[in-house]
């Protein structure tokens, strides 16, 4: 065997150890090393058959990766909780409070999340605030009867984003970081109700 036989056998190794892979970034990678081996080959023997079939195969691995890595960046930054949720916008409507205007009360029927985008709202019956870039309603979309788990009143007129509960299903299931997020914020509220409502800092997201 001479060494233009060992690049393509290298390229054949890769290429079934990349469809043994279960995880999609080392199995992404594993493809393009594959494929540069593959295209090696093919131009030392002079296929262009095979090296157009890689060649053209690269661009996708390559894209793919890049989505992946891309995903996985978004979800640390969702789990640290830096998610910027602007983008919501298209998916609601808009809609003012004054202070004092009751949004919604415990035991109401819950279809919809708001995504605050000024003011101050308050959640009285665990005594935390939500404020500029924070989720409020969303375990109404959890609860028994999509029934209102506590009420939300205005502290400090301002403007916050209704966004229904099919949306967000739709959401939940096409952006794997809002899904991600919106999992993270969930549990988070849990936990904060089961211990006795300890009040959440200014600012902090919910």
């Amino acid at each position: 065997m001479n060494w233009i036989e060992a690049i393509g056998y290298l390229g054949t190794a890769l290429t079934i150890a990349s469809s043994a892979m279960s995880t999609m970034i080392p199995l992404r990678i594993i493809s393009l090393c594959a494929s540069c081996a593959v295209v090696t080959y093919g131009i030392l023997i002079g296929s262009m058959p095979v090296v157009l079939t890689e060649c053209i195969q690269i661009p996708f691995n390559a894209y793919r990766l890049w989505e992946m890595v891309r995903l996985v960046r978004q979800a640390e930054a969702a789990a640290s909780g830096s998610l910027t949720l602007e983008w919501l916008a298209p998916f609601g409507n808009k809609r003012r409070f004054g202070t004092g205007e009751t949004v919604f009360r415990k035991g109401d029927p819950a279809d919809e999340l708001y995504y605050i985008e000024s003011g101050v709202f308050l959640v009285p019956e665990v005594g935390y605030e939500v404020r500029t870039g924070g989720i409020v309603g969303e375990l109404g979309l959890l609860s028994p009867g999509n029934t209102r788990t506590a009420s939300l009143v205005c502290m400090q007129a301002g403007r916050a984003l209704r966004v229904s509960y099919s949306e967000v299903k739709q959401l939940y299931y096409q952006n794997p970081e809002f899904g991600f997020y919106f999992l993270k914020l969930t549990s988070e509220r849990l936990f904060h109700t089961a211990g006795g409502g300890e009040r959440i800092a200014a600012g902090d997201m919910l």
